[in-house]
């Protein structure tokens, strides 16, 4: 898949509307600055970051929307970056595709692993976790599978093994 829509509340990508997207990161140096201007210590600092419709890393706030960080858009993966800071430098440790607004797959991890080297980032070896979405079909609700098990959670139906949440 090559892209993902936003599939979360309608709520939520609303509140989105005319707010900035997320810093675009081309650099390390670009990690740091946003780090200084956004007052976050040195040290590990947890963000939701997208890969957006160009390929481009954006991070935000660990606490914002992933639709918001994506301007709205669409996006090519959209989950959670950790990067080790310290003076001058940024490492980035762990990234899962954890984010229920995109619900992207595993197979993302390439745009994720692309978008990094481009930005002269470290890139570990995948996502960590690496997040399994299905939508119940059911219930509707979103379920994210856990140890191999494809039962919703909310009322125990089976789910489907191919991915459903971009329907």
């Amino acid at each position: 898949m090559g892209q993902y829509r936003y599939v979360g509340p309608a709520r939520i990508a609303e509140r989105a509307i005319g707010q900035p997207a997320g810093t675009q990161i081309r650099s390390p140096a670009d990690v740091v600055r946003w780090a200084k201007q956004s007052e976050r210590p040195l040290g590990t600092v947890i963000v939701t970051f997208v890969i957006d419709a160009n390929g481009e890393l954006r991070i935000a706030d660990r606490h914002s929307e992933h639709v918001a960080c994506a301007g709205g858009q669409a996006v090519r993966s959209a989950g959670e970056m950790t990067f080790e800071l310290g003076p001058g430098t940024a490492v980035v440790v762990a990234v899962s595709n954890q984010s229920t607004g995109y619900c992207p797959e595993p197979e993302s991890w390439p745009a994720v692993r692309a978008a990094l080297l481009g930005a002269g980032l470290n890139a570990p070896d995948g996502f960590d976790p690496a997040c399994v979405f299905r939508l119940c079909p059911s219930c509707g609700v979103k379920n994210v599978v856990k140890g191999g098990v494809f039962e919703c959670g909310s009322c125990e139906t089976e789910l489907p093994a191919a991915y459903n949440c971009q329907l």
